[in-house]
């Protein structure tokens, strides 16, 4: 089994999956880091010279390698369920754990990270609270429909998040994970 975090981007995901495979001696795996060392440039590269498209194509293949091995946290792009195929293969495999914040806690959090454009480009042209509404909306069934258990991040430290999870898990999986 393994435990895929899903979400809209800026809502703890690596910081959380880090925490909780370090708690539960689990291998992390953050999916952007794997596509972008599997591609030699940066997701915004590959957006830029291939589009949204190819780059779904490549998370979907990296998901279904990554789906065939156990005792994974794995930090997932925001976009991964706008493929109904990405969310049988999360479900099939593993929990789904949907890390929630609400656009204006997700628009401060991007602010404030420096890395945020080099390493997420904006999907409709620039990252202000408007798109994140917009995108946030439409994705919002789609996290539902997938996840197991949702978590409300904003308010909460990513260790509170991570401590939410553990508790959670503790009552779904067996004692010997």
């Amino acid at each position: 089994m393994n435990l895929y975090l899903v979400g809209y981007r800026c809502t703890g995901k690596t910081s959380v999956g880090r925490l909780l495979s370090d708690a539960m001696g689990w291998t992390f795996v953050d999916m952007d880091n794997e596509l972008v060392a599997e591609a030699g440039i940066p997701i915004e590269d590959i957006v830029n010279s291939r589009g949204w498209k190819y780059f779904r194509e490549r998370e979907a293949q990296l998901l279904e390698k990554l789906s065939q091995a156990t005792k994974q946290v794995i930090s997932t792009g925001g976009g991964i369920v706008t493929v109904p195929e990405n969310v049988a293969t999360m479900r099939g495999s593993g929990k789904v754990i949907w890390l929630h914040a609400s656009p204006a806690t997700i628009a401060e959090r991007m602010e404030a990270d420096i890395d945020t454009a080099r390493q997420r480009p904006p999907l409709h042209g620039n990252d202000s609270l408007a798109e994140i509404e917009e995108v946030f909306a439409e994705r919002l069934p789609l996290y539902d429909e997938a996840m197991h258990l949702q978590v409300e991040t904003d308010g909460l430290s990513q260790r509170e998040v991570a401590e939410h999870i553990l508790r959670w898990l503790e009552t779904k999986l067996p004692a010997d994970r």
